[in-house]
């Protein structure tokens, strides 16, 4: 029984001191993860509203989808911060053809898209991949609910799929498609520059 509760208390210890060297793993890198992924944000920003100045960690605003879950709306103030220029916000597409595809979309306050950038997926390489190329992407821009169907040109709509590829355009079409409605039907609150987060004082990140 000693040695039994020898091998526990060898196994307790050595557990604990892998614990307390993660945590120190946790410390040293938590800001530079924090960091790079705010590069991220604003490399996506800066790639749906072109020209227009952002900064994630101001002007922006927390708002719900209609099921209720909430989505974080990054906006680009107009002239002296009174107005919005812009806002961009994340939207999922869950009908990939390997799972989820994760959108920034880009609008402006005439609901006409800025652009669209493929945050993360995991589509087949070489055939849904092919998202990622600004080619693909670039389609989506100044397109509106006015002036676009939504659908892939296989399906009677506007938007080209790729070779051999159709599953992945048609879902990033529909949830850009359902974005555009959400923004349409939240418009108001959206450009209210006066609600949320203000604009920083100081100069943001500038596309």
């Amino acid at each position: 029984m000693t040695s039994t509760w020898r091998l526990v208390a060898v196994l307790a210890g050595i557990c604990a001191v892998a614990g307390f060297a993660l945590a120190g793993v946790y410390e040293v890198t938590k800001e530079p993860i924090a960091y790079q992924k705010k590069l991220e944000v604003i490399r996506s920003l800066d790639a749906v509203l072109p020209g227009l100045s952002t900064d994630p960690d101001s002007f922006f605003l927390d708002m719900n989808r209609e099921d209720g879950t909430p989505v974080r709306v990054f906006r680009s103030p107009g002239e002296g911060g009174a107005t919005v220029a812009g806002a961009a916000f994340q939207v999922v597409a869950p009908d990939g053809y390997s799972g989820n595809i994760y959108i920034m979309m880009g609008v402006f306050p005439d609901g006409k898209l800025g652009g669209i950038e493929i945050l993360s997926h995991a589509e087949t390489p070489g055939l849904g991949s092919l998202i990622e190329k600004e080619e693909w992407k670039g389609i989506f821009r100044g397109r509106s609910l006015d002036n676009t169907n939504f659908k892939v040109k296989k399906d009677g709509g506007d938007i080209d799929q790729l070779t051999g590829a159709t599953i992945s355009p048609r879902a990033i079409s529909g949830a850009v498609e359902k974005g555009l409605i959400w923004f349409r039907d939240n418009r108001d609150e959206v450009l209210d520059a006066a609600s949320g987060a203000q604009p920083a004082t100081t100069s943001g990140v500038t596309s």
